[in-house]
This record gives C-alpha cells, structure tokens and sequence, in this order.
C-alpha cells in the first residue's frame, strides 16, 4: 500500500496548535494530501521555541503543504473558495465566531461543494457555552481531571495535551465515518473537546458514582488503584526508576517471588494490603532498592511481572522496542535531523512521502495557486498585495542561544 488507504483525498486544514493539526497529521500518514491553510504569521506552534517551530509543529506537520493565506482579504477569500470546491475534507479548530468571519462554517462549505466531509473541533459542543474557546487545560478543569492532578496541592494540568489528541484520534474516526456512508448528514461533524473530555473521564466519573453510592456518602476520587500498595514508581539501587503494575493478588505472589520476599498469609488479599499499605510499600521499596535494575528486571520477566523503566525524554527513541520495526521517520528540517514515531498501525500508511519533512511557512503556495489555475502574473500581484505569502528559505527559522568568548 504504497501510498495509503486514503491515497487520492485531499484534506484542506485550517488549524492551530494540536487539535485540527493532530487529526489532519492521521489522515496524511494514511496517505490523503493535506494543504494547510494559515494566516501570514503562521500558525501558532510555528513560534514557541526561541522564535521557531515547537515539537508540535514538527512532530503534527509532517509532509504537509503549507499554503499561506490572508483569508480576510478578498483575494485570499477567493482562492479558499476555489479550494473548497475542489477538495473532500475540510477539517479546522477556529472559534465558532472566526468560522463564521472567514466563512469557513458548514453551510459556507456546502454552498460551494455539496460532497464535502466538514469537520469542525470546537472548544464546546451543543449547549450554554458552545460559543465559548476552549483548550486542552480546560477540558481537564472541567471534567475532573485537573482535581485530581495536584502539584503541591494545586490543581494542575497533566503536561501533555492528551484531550486535544483524543480530539483529533476521534475527529478521524467520525470523517472515515463518514467516508464509508451514504447519509450526508454524517459529512457535517462538530465535535466538542469539553465533550471529549467527558467521554475520556467516563470510567473515573462513574467510579466515583458508584464508591458514593457503596459508601452513601460524596465520594470525589476517582481511581481507586492508584492507592494500591505496590503499583507506582520506586528506585533500584543503581539510581533507575521502574514503575511496577500490582493491580491483583497474582500480580502481588508474581512480584514476591520474583523479589524473594516470603509469602505472607496476612497480605495475601488486596483489602490486607491496603490495611497494611505502610509496610507493603516500605517491604517492596526496599526489595527494589536492594538490586540493581538489570538483575531486578531478569528476575521480574522469569516471574511474568508487569514493569518498565521510566524514560527521560531524551532517552525513549533509543529503547530497543521503539527502534524495533517500522515505528519511527527519520527526516531534516532547518539544517537539524529529527525522528518521530509514526501512527501504529504499519499496514495502513504511506510509504510515499512518509518521512516528509513538515513545510516552510507558504512553502507550496505558489505551487497550489498554478494548480488552482492562477497565471505567474495573478500570483505575483497576489503576493506583493500580501494576499499570500511564499517561504522566505533564507530565514533562520530559530534564534541561536548567544555564546560568551572564553577569556584567554
């Protein structure tokens, strides 16, 4: 499958930062073109590091094109509108209002190609607040998961933007959706990523239900295992990290014997556990503590116990199981090389045009205004007008720490 079970589509994407992008970054690793609509400044992620592209950019960009519009001018309009007709997938996370003023909503679309799949990540789906901007952050303060998430005792956003990516994952299961149906109603999709918050919190939310139910009173924590003795982070002796999974009784007798530790009737069951949690994490923090991490971990596999090394960043692409395979595209941008893992499932992706580099702000605009039909005249007259924008390549695309001369 040489270019992808989506070979043949064409994506235009009006996103920033991670949602919009992440879904379209899916579609175009199994094989749809994807043109990215952004303003003259860029889009956002373009200039959050040292005034360059972030990890976002480059990792959710790849193998793009960059076409560099400014949609509020009539010219820019003209030329989205023209894309519109001609494309099979509109995907964007601007506000519902910014929709609406560069005529980017489902009814502008639709005017013009009736075929269209329009998909639209919203801050809110129906309701009060569908109006409201929405980001990652506050899909977690608003469904639980920042509560929970504390930082000497503060509420705190996990780190990572998992809601705008479930966001995205879910964008791309409703516009395959609706590439397999025949209802036109499916090809207009909003999706909400307070909603997709919901949808994500949905075991917490009904674990808190039911403890408040067994217990008949509140109860508002919602994951009971993350208090089980044993299952968490612990340090061997040569100063590693591993985390240990120990959800059931099985998974306690696996880790005792692999550890040595004598069977102990007292803890045999998850309730003797907990009642003893103290002296269960003392008992194997110390049994960790007292082995080096290799000769810790041949132990742990003979007995079939779940665990693994906690990564720095820097270190996680240099594991065997993500060199393993065909996981990861190795590719170079502004003069640096790069490896990002790909989406999981092989068998579907491109191999054409995989390991793409992500594009340089309007690097294809004069290539997609040819092919719209625009003559070399138009296009230049649409350029110096500042309705489109080309990539500047002599540009350095980040600014350099500044280094002090050594005194001799």
């Amino acid at each position: 499958m040489k270019n992808g079970i989506l070979a043949g589509k064409t994506v235009l994407e009006l996103g920033s930062m991670i949602a919009a992008p992440f879904a379209t970054h899916i579609l175009q690793q199994l094989g749809a073109t994807v043109i990215k609509i952004e303003p003259p400044a860029g889009e956002t992620t373009r200039k959050l590091v040292r005034g360059g592209p972030s990890g976002s950019y480059l990792a959710f960009n790849r193998g793009k094109k960059s076409l560099c519009l400014d949609l509020q001018s009539d010219q820019g309009r003209a030329v989205f509108r023209r894309l519109i007709e001609d494309c099979d997938i509109v995907v964007h996370n601007l506000s519902p209002s910014a929709a609406r003023k560069l005529g980017a909503t489902y009814q502008d679309c639709i005017r013009l190609n009736p075929e269209i799949i329009f998909c639209h990540i919203k801050g809110y789906g129906a309701g009060p607040l569908e109006e409201e901007v929405a980001s990652n952050p506050i899909a977690e303060a608003a469904t639980g998961v920042m509560f929970s998430n504390r930082v000497n005792g503060r509420p705190s956003r996990l780190g990572p933007s998992y809601h705008d990516q479930f966001a995205g994952c879910y964008a791309v299961i409703a516009v395959l959706s609706a590439l397999l149906s025949d209802d036109p109603a499916k090809r207009n999709i909003e999706l909400g990523l307070y909603e997709t918050g919901l949808h994500i919190a949905a075991r917490d939310l009904l674990g808190v239900q039911l403890k408040s139910q067994l217990l008949g009173r509140p109860e508002t924590e919602p994951s009971a295992e993350f208090s089980i003795p044993g299952y968490g982070a612990y340090e061997t002796r040569d100063k590693r990290w591993i985390y240990l999974v120990m959800l059931t009784d099985d998974h306690w007798r696996k880790f005792c014997a692999a550890a040595g530790i004598a069977p102990d009737p007292t803890l045999a069951g998850l309730r003797d556990r907990r009642r003893e949690r103290p002296r269960v994490e003392e008992m194997v923090a110390t049994a960790v503590g007292a082995e080096d991490y290799d000769v810790l971990t041949e132990k742990l596999s003979r007995q079939g116990v779940g665990f693994t090394e906690i990564l720095s960043a820097d270190r996680v692409l240099a594991a065997p199981q993500a060199m393993a395979g065909d996981k990861v595209s190795e590719f170079v941008f502004g003069d640096y090389d790069f490896a990002s893992p790909d989406f999981p499932i092989p068998a579907l992706l491109r191999t054409q045009g995989r390991a793409d580099a992500p594009p340089l702000l309007g690097e294809d605009t004069a290539e997609i205004l040819r092919t719209l039909g625009y003559d070399e005249g138009i296009i230049e007259t649409m350029i110096e007008a500042g309705a489109a924008l080309t990539a500047r390549r002599d540009r350095e695309l980040w600014s350099k720490p500044k280094t002090t001369a050594r005194a001799e």
